[in-house]
């Protein structure tokens, strides 16, 4: 499908794609970009075979390159437009794999003043626990979600070649608006990752006097999970999509605070009603994954 596919940043995220890619036969040659700061990564990606060689330099990375994609943190994704628009062509598909779009839709039009037309804007609903080219895996994106949050003149070519390429690697694609994604994403997946980052950092503090984490169950591990995601990255996210993400926190103190004052008057009926309607909340969004 693609001669050369470029991948500038080259972990969990970017390394996963370069993995789908080869397996999928997507593409003859994969190259990373990256910062002399990230060395130890690049020089991991290629030991592994997750890609062929990488560079430093955008000029050796970007030449005879058909597709890039920008795996990288979305608060780096500024200075790479920036690494990358001398290099810039127009008969090449750009694409990233970003978990907010309007920041790095920002980004493009600060540096290239509009978005490039051959720039598709993407985000992969996928990810894991650990962090890193070593945690990649090549089923990474099976069976799971990617968005495309195409602008009013993103190329329509750029845009079919990028759809087809996910759902080659086993996704399954959903087109919306920048500002939906964005929305979507901050109640979805932005404010449970701070909530999980919340309750690990209060229970671990508490354990500094008491034996809590020693004698926490299932609950717990499954509740936290999340908060042993890259912090790195996810403060990015946050401090990027913070305009979709502040309201919810609000919303979701309330509800505490609803729930709390229940307990307070102990109000048995109401406490049971809130947990039973959570529950099957809960159910018909199985229910969908499924589906």
């Amino acid at each position: 499908m693609f001669d050369r596919l470029c991948i500038v940043g080259c972990g969990l995220i970017g390394g996963s794609i370069a993995r789908a890619a080869r397996s999928q036969g997507l593409c003859r040659e994969i190259v990373a970009l990256g910062r002399e700061v990230h060395l130890p990564e690049l020089m991991a990606a290629r030991r592994l075979g997750v890609v062929d060689d990488y560079y430093t330099s955008p000029g050796q990375a970007l030449e005879r390159a058909d597709c890039v994609i920008i795996a990288t943190p979305v608060g780096a994704v500024r200075s790479v437009f920036e690494q990358l628009a001398p290099f810039w062509n127009n008969t090449t598909v750009y694409s990233d794999a970003c978990s907010t779009k309007a920041s790095v839709v920002a980004a493009a039009q600060a540096v290239f003043g509009k978005a490039p037309a051959n720039f598709v804007p993407a985000h992969p609903i996928a990810g894991a626990e650990r962090s890193g080219v070593e945690a990649s895996s090549a089923e990474l994106f099976n069976n799971r979600r990617l968005i495309i949050t195409p602008l009013a003149d993103t190329d329509a070519a750029a845009l079919d070649a990028i759809r087809r390429f996910w759902e080659q690697m086993g996704s399954t694609v959903a087109v919306m608006s920048v500002e939906h994604h964005d929305t979507v994403l901050a109640a979805t997946s932005h404010l449970p990752h701070i909530l999980a980052f919340a309750l690990a950092g209060l229970l671990g503090r508490q354990d500094e006097q008491r034996e809590i984490f020693k004698y926490a169950a299932g609950g717990f591990k499954d509740f936290s999970r999340i908060a042993s995601s890259d912090p790195t990255m996810w403060l990015d996210i946050c401090l990027a999509n913070k305009q979709e993400i502040m309201p919810l926190i609000r919303q979701y103190r309330a509800e505490l605070s609803r729930i709390e004052q229940m307990l307070a008057d102990d109000q048995a009926q109401q406490l049971f009603e809130t947990f039973a309607y959570a529950r099957d909340a809960r159910q018909r969004f199985l229910d969908q994954l499924e589906d």
